[in-house]
Protein backbone atom coordinates (compact mmCIF):
# COMPACT_ATOMS: atom_id res chain seq x y z
CA UNK A 1 0.00 0.00 0.00
CA UNK A 2 1.90 3.00 -1.32
CA UNK A 3 0.02 5.45 0.90
CA UNK A 4 1.21 3.67 4.05
CA UNK A 5 4.78 3.35 2.74
CA UNK A 6 4.86 7.09 2.01
CA UNK A 7 3.58 7.85 5.50
CA UNK A 8 6.22 5.59 7.07
CA UNK A 9 8.95 7.33 5.06
CA UNK A 10 7.62 10.77 6.02
CA UNK A 11 6.84 10.22 9.71
CA UNK A 12 8.56 6.97 10.76
CA UNK A 13 11.71 7.03 12.84
CA UNK A 14 14.27 4.21 12.71
CA UNK A 15 15.81 3.47 16.10
CA UNK A 16 18.60 1.07 17.08
CA UNK A 17 17.58 -2.54 17.73
CA UNK A 18 15.34 -2.88 14.63
CA UNK A 19 12.71 -0.54 16.07
CA UNK A 20 10.52 1.46 13.69
CA UNK A 21 8.76 4.20 15.63
CA UNK A 22 5.44 5.15 14.03
CA UNK A 23 3.64 6.28 17.14
CA UNK A 24 2.63 9.64 15.66
CA UNK A 25 0.14 8.00 13.28
CA UNK A 26 -0.19 4.26 13.96
CA UNK A 27 0.14 3.05 17.52
CA UNK A 28 -0.12 5.95 19.97
CA UNK A 29 -1.66 8.84 18.09
CA UNK A 30 -3.85 7.30 15.38
CA UNK A 31 -4.62 8.68 11.92
CA UNK A 32 -8.19 7.43 11.60
CA UNK A 33 -8.51 8.41 7.92
CA UNK A 34 -5.39 6.36 7.12
CA UNK A 35 -6.83 3.48 9.20
CA UNK A 36 -10.03 3.69 7.15
CA UNK A 37 -8.05 3.30 3.91
CA UNK A 38 -6.12 0.41 5.45
CA UNK A 39 -9.40 -1.25 6.50
CA UNK A 40 -10.74 -0.83 2.98
CA UNK A 41 -7.59 -2.47 1.60
CA UNK A 42 -7.87 -5.41 4.04
CA UNK A 43 -11.50 -5.84 2.94
CA UNK A 44 -10.37 -5.93 -0.70
CA UNK A 45 -7.56 -8.41 0.05
CA UNK A 46 -9.77 -10.79 2.05
CA UNK A 47 -13.07 -10.31 0.18
CA UNK A 48 -12.99 -13.98 -0.85
CA UNK A 49 -12.98 -15.23 2.75
CA UNK A 50 -16.12 -15.88 4.89
CA UNK A 51 -14.90 -13.70 7.79
CA UNK A 52 -17.36 -13.23 10.65
CA UNK A 53 -14.95 -12.04 13.35
CA UNK A 54 -11.73 -10.06 13.65
CA UNK A 55 -9.19 -10.86 16.36
CA UNK A 56 -6.33 -8.67 17.54
CA UNK A 57 -4.17 -8.36 20.62
CA UNK A 58 -4.18 -5.62 23.21
CA UNK A 59 -3.39 -2.76 22.61
CA UNK A 60 -1.86 -1.31 19.43
CA UNK A 61 -3.85 -3.42 16.98
CA UNK A 62 -7.25 -2.48 18.39
CA UNK A 63 -7.71 0.76 16.43
CA UNK A 64 -6.84 -0.79 13.07
CA UNK A 65 -8.94 -3.87 13.84
CA UNK A 66 -12.01 -1.79 14.75
CA UNK A 67 -11.94 0.28 11.59
CA UNK A 68 -11.24 -2.81 9.48
CA UNK A 69 -14.23 -4.51 11.12
CA UNK A 70 -16.44 -1.66 9.92
CA UNK A 71 -15.60 -2.64 6.34
CA UNK A 72 -16.43 -6.32 7.04
CA UNK A 73 -19.48 -5.51 9.21
CA UNK A 74 -18.27 -7.93 11.89
CA UNK A 75 -17.30 -7.65 15.58
CA UNK A 76 -13.77 -7.34 16.92
CA UNK A 77 -12.43 -9.45 19.76
CA UNK A 78 -9.17 -8.46 21.36
CA UNK A 79 -6.99 -10.79 23.35
CA UNK A 80 -6.28 -9.28 26.76
CA UNK A 81 -2.78 -9.31 28.24
CA UNK A 82 -3.98 -9.38 31.82
CA UNK A 83 -6.61 -11.28 33.72
CA UNK A 84 -9.28 -8.94 35.08
CA UNK A 85 -12.45 -9.23 37.11
CA UNK A 86 -14.38 -8.41 33.91
CA UNK A 87 -13.29 -11.74 32.39
CA UNK A 88 -15.89 -14.13 33.68
CA UNK A 89 -16.27 -17.77 32.78
CA UNK A 90 -13.85 -19.96 30.89
CA UNK A 91 -11.11 -18.55 28.69
CA UNK A 92 -8.59 -19.58 26.10
CA UNK A 93 -5.06 -18.68 27.20
CA UNK A 94 -1.71 -18.74 25.44
CA UNK A 95 1.71 -17.19 26.01
CA UNK A 96 3.09 -14.46 23.74
CA UNK A 97 6.52 -12.85 23.78
CA UNK A 98 6.51 -9.15 22.89
CA UNK A 99 9.33 -7.96 20.59
CA UNK A 100 8.81 -4.33 21.65
CA UNK A 101 8.41 -4.84 25.38
CA UNK A 102 10.86 -7.76 25.74
CA UNK A 103 8.54 -9.74 28.00
CA UNK A 104 6.16 -12.68 27.87
CA UNK A 105 2.43 -12.23 28.44
CA UNK A 106 -0.46 -14.59 28.99
CA UNK A 107 -3.06 -13.54 26.43
CA UNK A 108 -6.66 -14.35 27.14
CA UNK A 109 -9.92 -14.55 25.18
CA UNK A 110 -13.22 -15.47 26.80
CA UNK A 111 -14.70 -18.68 25.36
CA UNK A 112 -18.02 -16.88 24.82
CA UNK A 113 -16.45 -14.69 22.09
CA UNK A 114 -14.62 -17.33 20.06
CA UNK A 115 -16.02 -20.68 18.96
CA UNK A 116 -16.06 -23.36 16.25
CA UNK A 117 -18.51 -21.37 14.10
CA UNK A 118 -16.08 -18.44 13.74
CA UNK A 119 -14.05 -17.60 10.64
CA UNK A 120 -11.42 -15.24 11.96
CA UNK A 121 -9.21 -12.59 10.39
CA UNK A 122 -6.28 -11.59 12.60
CA UNK A 123 -5.35 -7.90 12.37
CA UNK A 124 -2.27 -6.32 13.97
CA UNK A 125 -0.07 -3.27 13.58
CA UNK A 126 3.31 -5.04 13.30
CA UNK A 127 4.68 -8.45 12.38
CA UNK A 128 8.28 -8.92 13.52
CA UNK A 129 9.16 -12.22 15.19
CA UNK A 130 5.63 -13.58 14.76
CA UNK A 131 5.00 -14.46 18.41
CA UNK A 132 1.83 -12.36 18.79
CA UNK A 133 0.26 -13.68 15.59
CA UNK A 134 1.31 -17.24 16.44
CA UNK A 135 -0.33 -16.87 19.85
CA UNK A 136 -3.55 -15.58 18.27
CA UNK A 137 -3.54 -18.53 15.85
CA UNK A 138 -3.18 -20.83 18.87
CA UNK A 139 -6.21 -19.19 20.53
CA UNK A 140 -8.30 -19.56 17.35
CA UNK A 141 -7.33 -23.21 16.95
CA UNK A 142 -8.05 -23.88 20.65
CA UNK A 143 -11.57 -22.56 20.04
CA UNK A 144 -12.01 -24.87 17.04
CA UNK A 145 -12.45 -21.77 14.86
CA UNK A 146 -10.96 -21.20 11.39
CA UNK A 147 -8.05 -18.87 10.70
CA UNK A 148 -9.01 -17.11 7.46
CA UNK A 149 -5.87 -14.99 7.29
CA UNK A 150 -3.67 -12.37 8.87
CA UNK A 151 -3.71 -8.68 7.97
CA UNK A 152 -0.68 -6.68 9.08
CA UNK A 153 -0.07 -2.96 8.74
CA UNK A 154 3.75 -3.15 8.79
CA UNK A 155 5.79 -6.33 8.43
CA UNK A 156 9.50 -6.36 9.16
CA UNK A 157 10.47 -8.61 6.26
CA UNK A 158 14.03 -8.96 7.53
CA UNK A 159 12.76 -10.72 10.67
CA UNK A 160 11.48 -14.29 10.75
CA UNK A 161 7.83 -13.81 11.75
CA UNK A 162 6.25 -13.48 8.31
CA UNK A 163 8.04 -16.54 6.96
CA UNK A 164 7.17 -18.58 10.07
CA UNK A 165 3.45 -17.79 9.83
CA UNK A 166 3.32 -18.33 6.04
CA UNK A 167 5.12 -21.69 6.49
CA UNK A 168 2.19 -22.78 8.68
CA UNK A 169 -0.02 -22.38 5.60
CA UNK A 170 -1.65 -19.18 6.87
CA UNK A 171 -2.31 -16.41 4.37
CA UNK A 172 -0.55 -13.19 5.46
CA UNK A 173 -1.26 -9.86 3.74
CA UNK A 174 0.96 -6.99 4.88
CA UNK A 175 0.24 -3.46 3.68
CA UNK A 176 3.90 -2.44 3.94
CA UNK A 177 6.88 -4.79 4.16
CA UNK A 178 10.13 -3.24 5.36
CA UNK A 179 13.15 -5.05 3.88
CA UNK A 180 15.77 -3.04 5.72
CA UNK A 181 16.18 -0.04 8.00
CA UNK A 182 19.24 2.01 8.87
CA UNK A 183 19.14 3.80 12.24
CA UNK A 184 22.18 5.93 11.32
CA UNK A 185 20.72 7.36 8.11
CA UNK A 186 17.01 6.80 8.83
CA UNK A 187 16.67 5.03 5.45
CA UNK A 188 13.80 2.56 5.08
CA UNK A 189 13.68 0.15 2.13
CA UNK A 190 10.41 -1.56 1.25
CA UNK A 191 9.91 -4.89 -0.51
Amino acid sequence: MKLLEERIRKDGLVKPGNVLKVDNFLNHQMDVELFDQMGEEFKRLFADRPINKILTIEASGIGIACITARHFHVPVVFAKKTQSINLDGESYVTKVESFTHKRTYDVIVSKKYLGPEDHVLIIDDFLANGCAVDGLIDLIQSAGATVEGVGIAIEKGFQSGGEMIRNKGVRVESLAIVEQMNPETGEIVFR
